[in-house]
């Protein structure tokens, strides 16, 4: 089957939904989510969204904080544009309705949190993400030129080679027609043709053992985009949120919010005792990187499996009122917050580099745009300052769209695009090995491309991965498509990237720490 659209959206977080609404008044838009619209990474976001607000914070004061936790790899153009532009696109969110908490005054209750030199955190008690995200697919769904399609999974891409041209990283006019798309309900294989195509899919947490990430974030859109030769940049800097909830036996780990840090709480040993001021002058509220580095080798020089993170100290009310979320669902684990002390873990949960993009949100690939996490803007640099990434993706979405509308009428359909090719395929009765493979990858990426990185670990995790790279290929090649086939396809093209592109940096810089080029842990 073959489906036409102005705008073809792959991913439904906070971009994906964000530049649907802002196109469907100029054309037909077809959004693809993996399962629901609702599981994104957005959806999880606790903490909130960064904005300067306040009259005595302004644009540089956060352009600097931003430069100073990139580590001097930030995109200074990028940085003042995302900045500068945050205002906006907040009234852009309320707008849509999404309500931002207020105090009694009536004006915007903010949080402060690791990196940030004042209070400029809009937010939604503690679920930021989940109202942002509910108010988005509410728009979506009450909008007539947006068609969304659930349980739909993007293949690859469509670009001249699917014509049977020969195309290379060298190849300079690389244009995209559209999508492969898996339909998960019936098995069958779509032809998506569009004038544009936005990539919005996510992170890549599940590349590894411990993530906050949904379990859909398994880097599809990266993946999809390198193996049609488009750019991906900066794939080292993977960050780990310093404090998840202790719980081997859930996967996702549950985040337990940096604002919490912003409010008072303290990181302490197993033994109970305050640790951050021996690696940071800021304390518990010092950049991500540096307190997940700081965790983990407390937890190594201990052997402890977790620190905690301490509110006892706070008033209890208080703590209840404005973390409900954390509240109930520590307590569902027998942890009274209010009493009793957070065990706490880093977790992979955000990605810095990824598709890299100009201002427009443009990728490498005519016609082809991306936003979000999946994308590598400049804005991050090394390390990502504390809730950047929603007000990025917004932005960005936004300046992909004010790109896209005056060019999607000069292009068409590709209508030479021939149907999925399923010729010599059969129904796979491997899904043991796929299961074991992601498992492997995970362990491969947990063990040697984690928080503390060296040369060897690197080699011995590239090594690794290409063993179960030439398998799954063979397999691929074989079987009939399905979802969990081409995600695990995805995840180790994406652990591939992340180890190669970290063998190229030598150096510790932000989030990739090498013992091999740097002999302090922090």
């Amino acid at each position: 089957m073959v489906h036409r659209f102005d705008f073809l959206v792959i991913g439904s977080g906070i971009a994906g939904l964000s530049y649907s609404l802002k196109m469907a008044n100029k054309g037909n838009v077809a959004i693809l989510c993996k399962t629901t619209l609702e599981e994104t990474n957005t959806f999880y976001a606790q903490g909130g969204i960064a904005s300067v607000t306040l009259p005595w914070d302004d644009f540089e004061k956060h352009i600097n904080d931003t430069l100073i936790a990139g580590d001097g790899l930030c995109n200074r153009n990028v940085v003042e544009k995302v900045v500068r532009e945050a205002p906006q696109q907040i009234k852009e969110l309320i707008r849509w309705g999404v309500n931002f908490d207020k105090d009694s005054k009536g004006s915007f209750s903010l949080h402060k949190e690791g990196g940030h030199s004042e209070c400029r955190i809009l937010h939604h008690k503690d679920n930021t993400g989940q109202e942002i995200q509910e108010s988005l697919v509410n728009a979506v769904k009450h909008h007539p030129n947006i068609i969304v399609f659930d349980h739909h999974f993007a293949i690859e891409i469509l670009t001249q080679h699917h014509l049977g041209m020969k195309v290379t990283r060298d190849t300079t006019n690389i244009e995209c027609y559209g999508a492969y798309v898996l339909n998960e309900r019936t098995n069958k294989i779509h032809t998506f043709l569009s004038k544009i195509t936005m990539i919005c899919t996510g992170g890549i947490g599940n590349i590894y053992q411990t993530t906050t990430n949904p379990l859909v974030a398994t880097g599809d859109g990266i993946a999809i985009v390198y193996r049609a030769k488009g750019l991906v940049r900066d794939m080292e800097f993977v960050q780990f949120h310093p404090t998840a909830l202790y719980n081997p036996m859930e996967r996702p780990a549950f985040l337990i919010s940096e604002a919490l840090r912003g409010y008072g709480a303290i990181l302490r040993t197993k033994e109970g005792k305050e640790f951050m001021h021996r690696y940071d002058s800021r304390g518990s509220l010092a950049p991500r990187d540096i307190v997940a580095r700081a965790i983990d080798n407390e937890m190594k020089s201990s052997g402890s499996d977790f620190v905690y993170l301490d509110l006892t100290h706070i008033n209890a009310k208080a703590t209840r009122r404005s973390y409900p979320t954390i509240y109930k669902k520590c307590l569902s684990e027998g942890i009274d917050i209010t009493h009793t002390y957070i065990p706490v873990i880093p977790a992979a949960h955000y990605l810095c580099g990824g598709i890299v993009v100009d201002e427009n949100a443009k990728t490498s690939i005519h016609r082809l745009y991306a936003a979000g996490e999946c994308s590598c803007t400049g804005l991050h640099g090394a390390n990502r300052l504390a809730s950047n990434s929603l007000i990025e993706a917004i932005i960005y979405a936004d300046a992909a769209a004010q790109h896209s509308v005056v060019r999607f009428n000069q292009y068409v359909f590709n209508e030479d695009i021939p149907q999925w090719n399923a010729k010599g395929t059969s129904l796979t009765e491997e899904m043991a090995l796929i299961t074991q493979s992601i498992k492997e990858v995970g362990a491969i990426m947990s063990n040697y491309v984690g928080i503390v990185r060296s040369n060897l670990r690197l080699e011995r995790a590239m090594k690794r991965l290409e063993i179960i790279y030439r398998e799954t290929e063979n397999l691929f090649t074989q079987s009939v498509v399905s979802r969990n086939i081409c995600e695990l396809r995805n995840i180790i093209c994406v652990g591939y990237l992340v180890v190669k592109q970290a063998m190229k940096r030598k150096e510790s810089r932000g989030l990739h720490y090498n013992i091999d080029y740097q002999k302090k842990i922090v």
